[in-house]
């Protein structure tokens, strides 16, 4: 087998058969713990290679601004939309769940969005660039990967949405290098999310936060 194939097989099998096992095994705890331990995994991996990108925080000042304007858009069109078309939700959780909301928003970037930076866009990335490069085709190979992660919410909006999500970051961190600008933005959008009333979409109690 070449090695093109096993990277292939290899990338099949972790993105997406360990996503089948964990919908068919229902493992309790929900993704987060996953995420955690497959994270840890693969920080010793990139290790090896440039360790900068897992940070890299100098890239920050440069990215916000445009990461910022396009994240008000973002903000105010899911206000629009969950107001016209599921006003009931709209801010639900910091209404209905203040402190889950303060927790939520406080922990989710460290326990999902960093974890979920490090294995679909600092790892796989770096990984599989033997099968689709270092630009579009690459970033097209984590947004599926990363859209069908959340499969596990049982949900198409939670599907398109990340597929939508994982293209924007990967294209961010191909761009900065930076981990921490991705996670950033991530989390970003993650928090609007769950304040303006859409997190029931990704979110089905202790450990099964991840956007």
């Amino acid at each position: 087998m070449t090695t093109r194939l096993r990277l292939l097989a290899e990338h099949l099998l972790l993105f997406y058969g360990s996503i089948v096992l964990l919908i068919a095994l229902d493992v309790p705890g929900g993704p987060i713990p996953v995420l955690l331990v497959a994270g840890a995994a693969v920080s010793a991996y990139l290790w090896r290679f440039d360790r900068h990108d897992l940070w890299r925080a100098r890239a920050l000042r440069g990215a916000l601004p445009g990461m910022l304007g396009r994240w008000t858009v973002f903000s105010l069109l899911a206000v629009a939309a969950v107001a016209m078309f599921d006003r009931t939700h709209l801010f639900d959780m910091p209404r209905e769940q203040p402190w889950l909301w303060l927790a939520v928003i406080t922990f989710y970037p460290l326990l999902s969005v960093y974890p979920q930076e490090l294995l679909y866009r600092a790892f796989l990335l770096r990984r599989y660039a033997p099968l689709a490069g270092e630009g579009r085709g690459a970033a097209a190979m984590g947004a599926a990967a990363f859209g069908f992660a959340h499969l596990i919410f049982g949900n198409v909006p939670a599907v398109v949405l990340t597929i939508t999500g994982g293209w924007l970051f990967a294209r961010r961190f191909q761009r900065t290098r930076s981990l921490l600008v991705v996670s950033v933005e991530h989390a970003l959008y993650g928090i609007t999310i769950f304040t303006v009333g859409l997190g029931r979409l990704f979110y089905h109690g202790a450990g099964g936060l991840q956007t």
